[in-house]
C-alpha cells in the first residue's frame, strides 16, 4: 500500500498501483468529497436499486422490444434518486474515458470471461448448473437489435445496482471507523454477494452458481471501477463480456438466419 494525496485534505492509505492507478483519483462521497450523503440518503439509494430490480424482474414483456421499458427503468430509477441527493455532483461516478480506459475495459472483460468460465466448470462439476435463457426467443433483425440495445441499458443498470451500493457500504464502514482500504474491501465483497443473490431467480435458485460464478464475476467487474473510479469502464467491460457470450450463443443457435 502507498500513501496518495488526492486533495489538500484527502490523505488516505491506498492500495498499490497493481490495484489502483496513481492518477490522484479517489472514490467520491465516502469522506465528504465532493459532498457527504447521510445514512438515510444512502439507504434510499440502495432501496431505489432494489425497486429498479423489481421493476425489471416483474414488468410483463412479451419480447425484447417491450423489455426496453423495464430495462430503461432499471437504470433510470436508482440514477434519478442518486441525482436528487448528489445534485450536480452525480457525475463523479464517471471520469473522462480515454483510450487507456477502453483498453482496460477489454482486459477486464477478457479476465472476467476466463474467471467465469473456470468457476463455471468447477461449479457445474460439483454442484450442477442451469442455463441462462437470456437469448431465448431472439430471432430476426428487430428482436436482435432490441436485444443488444436493451442489454446495454440493462448492463449499465447492473453497474449502478452494484457500484452505488459499493459506495454506500464503503461510506458506512468508513464512518464506522474502518480505514479507507478496509472499507473498500468490505464493500467489494458485500456487493459481490448482493449482485450474485440478485441472479438467483435467473439460475433457478442455484446458490452455488449465483454466488460463486456470478459473485466472483462481479468481483472482477467491480475491480475495474476500483482501479479507474469510472463506472463507464466497468460498464464497458460488462457489456463486452456479456455481448461476446450472447453473440456466441445467438450464432450457434442460428438466430441470425
Amino acid at each position: 500500500m502507498v500513501g496518495t494525496t488526492a486533495g489538500p485534505e484527502r490523505v488516505q492509505a491506498r492500495y498499490g498501483r497493481a490495484i489502483e492507478r496513481r492518477d490522484g483519483r479517489d472514490f467520491p462521497y465516502y469522506d465528504g468529497d465532493p459532498l457527504p450523503l447521510s445514512i438515510l440518503q444512502w439507504v434510499a439509494v440502495i432501496a431505489a436499486c432494489a425497486v429498479g430490480f423489481l421493476v425489471l424482474s416483474f414488468t410483463p414483456a412479451a419480447d425484447n422490444v417491450q423489455s426496453l421499458v423495464p430495462r430503461f427503468l432499471f437504470a433510470a430509477i436508482p440514477l434519478a434518486v442518486f441525482i436528487v441527493f448528489t445534485r450536480r455532483h452525480w457525475s463523479r461516478i464517471f471520469q473522462r474515458t480515454t483510450g487507456r480506459d477502453v483498453l482496460t475495459m477489454v482486459l477486464f472483460a477478457i479476465a472476467n470471461i476466463v474467471v467465469s468460465f473456470a468457476m463455471g466448470i468447477l461449479v457445474k462439476y460439483v454442484f450442477g448448473a442451469n442455463a441462462n435463457g437470456a437469448t431465448d426467443g431472439v430471432h430476426g433483425a428487430a428482436e436482435i437489435t432490441a436485444f443488444y440495445l436493451g442489454t446495454a441499458i440493462q448492463l449499465f443498470g447492473e453497474e449502478l445496482f452494484s457500484i452505488l451500493p459499493f459506495l454506500a457500504v464503503m461510506s458506512f464502514c468508513f464512518r464506522g471507523g474502518m480505514s479507507r482500504n478496509r472499507a473498500v474491501l468490505v464493500a467489494w465483497l458485500v456487493t459481490a454477494v448482493w449482485f450474485g443473490a440478485a441472479h438467483l431467480p435467473t439460475y433457478d435458485w442455484n446458490f452455488a452458481q449465483a454466488l460463486l460464478v456470478i459473485g466472483v464475476a462481479r468481483l472482477v467487474l467491480t475491480l475495474a471501477y476500483i482501479r479507474t473510479k469510472n463506472i463507464a469502464v466497468s460498464t464497458g467491460a460488462h457489456i463486452i463480456n456479456d455481448w461476446v457470450l450472447f453473440t456466441s450463443t445467438i450464432l450457434t443457435t442460428g438466430a441470425l438466419l
